[in-house]
């Protein structure tokens, strides 16, 4: 979530006046206000100023109220129409508007900027990824200070105002926690490859950063995968579940068929233990996958690191993709989130039959993209990153089409663990993951490879705003180029 901080300003006395969510007696007085300011002071508007976004059931409104709870100023963020119009849902594009402060009230410390503040704050919490205002000339400075950008003008009632953007750093920040790193720490094992190992290491040329690693030699694939701690501690037997989904699915994006799991257990009793083994124990059955052998100790804090094994003879790469490639999600939007873990981890696996989670197994093998990643932590926008990163490219995703579940906000879902998803690339209209899939995933273009550096979204209006920048990993191109 962005730090949402305007100009240095020197502490002052606590303010008389508060920014809170309105309730229904503070958007009366909050339109009243509107109309005061917008069409008797200002002539902007004849007769009023409502609008449909006065309509929408999700609209917010913040106001500023004095210690007498008396409206001094509001704002309201929604949904953009535009948004609404070209594909009937909320995608995550929301605008701010009518920012509004009393007369008697201008002088009063900061209103306008702390309800701009609020409004940044509130649009990141419901999800958006794109924020916006049509502000008037005048108030440019103020947004500019703010950290809002302009980026084009228009007109409104025939006054020119300024378009302005709230840079949303939610996808930037989620990689920069979990991928950013990975080069400084690992990076170094490349230069072993050759000197200090005969092997290639990370993978090989053509693997460096894939869900697997293929062993040299042979025709199988390995992969692991540690759960967090407080997963662990949380909800254990869904923390055993997950370890052997992640490395199902990791296997799954190689193409590999999966033949065997190792677990290294610590807890710090032997009920904790039973019931991360409890879990894992189901999800092995699950998939079919035996459990051949691991480690557990008991007395130390809870970890839990789960290695699969796969076989396949023609592993598919995570940076096989190349410009011009139409990228694909492949995601099961059935399911829900999970409870104690809602915007962050979607549970599209536990009510699944084995037969369907071992089907949905198969899908990248049956179907043999250019390049494939299953969705990891980093969410559709970040996984997307790292495939493009290793393919030497950039990319485009459009927002509408990337397919989501009713019951996620369209920034949750491009940022959370969704399950079961596979990012594919392939040549324009050769994506055979829906055939593979059947009804059991659905199935979307949704994107473009492109030679720009760096992952872009795309959005009904043709306008793109940045998301991620060009080195989601710091490794490179998987084919050494870089």
């Amino acid at each position: 979530m962005p730090t949402l901080t305007g100009p240095a300003v020197r502490p002052v006395a606590p303010a008389a006046w508060t920014v809170r969510t309105a309730d229904a007696r503070h958007v009366a007085a909050y339109r009243r206000l509107r109309s005061e300011v917008f069409v008797t002071e200002q002539g902007l508007f004849s007769g009023h100023d409502l609008d449909r976004v006065d309509e929408d059931p999700r609209t917010e409104v913040l106001v500023a109220v004095d210690r007498d709870d008396r409206v001094l100023g509001g704002v309201r963020i929604a949904p953009a129409p535009e948004a609404l119009d070209a594909t009937g849902r909320d995608i995550g594009w929301w605008t701010g508007s009518r920012l509004v402060v009393a007369r008697a009230a201008r002088g009063a410390g900061g209103i306008g900027a702390a309800l701009v503040r609020a409004a940044c704050t509130r649009a990141v919490e419901v999800g958006a990824l794109r924020f916006e205002a049509t502000v008037q000339q005048p108030n440019r400075v103020l947004f500019e200070r703010l950290g809002w950008h302009a980026w084009g003008t228009c007109d409104v009632e025939g006054v020119p105002h300024v378009r302005m953007r709230w840079p949303v750093t939610r996808v930037a920040d989620l990689i920069g926690s979990t991928k950013a790193a990975l080069a400084g720490l690992v990076g170094p094992l490349l230069g072993d490859a050759g000197t200090l190992l005969p092997a290639a290491t990370l993978g090989g040329t053509g693997f460096v950063g894939d869900d697997g690693a293929p062993v040299p030699g042979t025709d199988l694939v390995a992969a692991c995968d540690a759960i967090l701690p407080a997963l662990l501690e949380r909800d254990p037997e869904w923390a055993g579940w997950c370890a052997v989904l992640v490395n199902v699915n990791d296997l799954t994006a190689m193409g590999a068929a999966p033949v065997g799991l190792l677990d290294a257990v610590g807890a710090p009793t032997v009920s904790a233990a039973h019931r991360v083994l409890n879990g894992l124990r189901s999800a092995a059955q699950a998939w079919g996958v035996p459990v051949l052998g691991g480690h557990t100790q008991i007395g130390v804090p809870s970890t839990l690191s789960v290695t699969a094994l796969g076989r396949t003879a023609h592993p598919v790469p995570g940076g096989g993709g190349r410009p011009g490639d139409t990228l694909t999600l492949t995601a099961d939007l059935g399911g829900r989130w999970r409870r104690g873990f809602e915007g962050r981890q979607w549970d599209s696996t536990s009510a699944r039959s084995a037969a369907e989670l071992r089907h949905l197994a198969t899908t990248v093998a049956t179907a043999r993209p250019r390049a494939a990643k299953d969705v990891s932590m980093a969410g559709v926008v970040g996984t997307t990153a790292m495939l493009a990163e290793a393919s030497g490219a950039g990319a485009v995703l459009d927002v509408a089409a990337v397919p989501t579940p009713d019951a996620a906000t369209t920034g949750d879902w491009l940022t959370c663990f969704p399950g079961f998803a596979m990012l594919t690339a392939d040549a324009p209209g050769a994506s055979r993951m829906a055939d593979a899939a059947g009804d059991l995933a659905t199935s979307a273009a949704c994107g473009d490879l492109t030679t720009e550096p760096g992952v872009r979204l795309r959005w009904p209006d043709g306008v793109t705003t940045d998301a991620a920048g060009a080195a989601a990993t710091g490794l490179g191109p998987a084919d050494g180029t870089g």
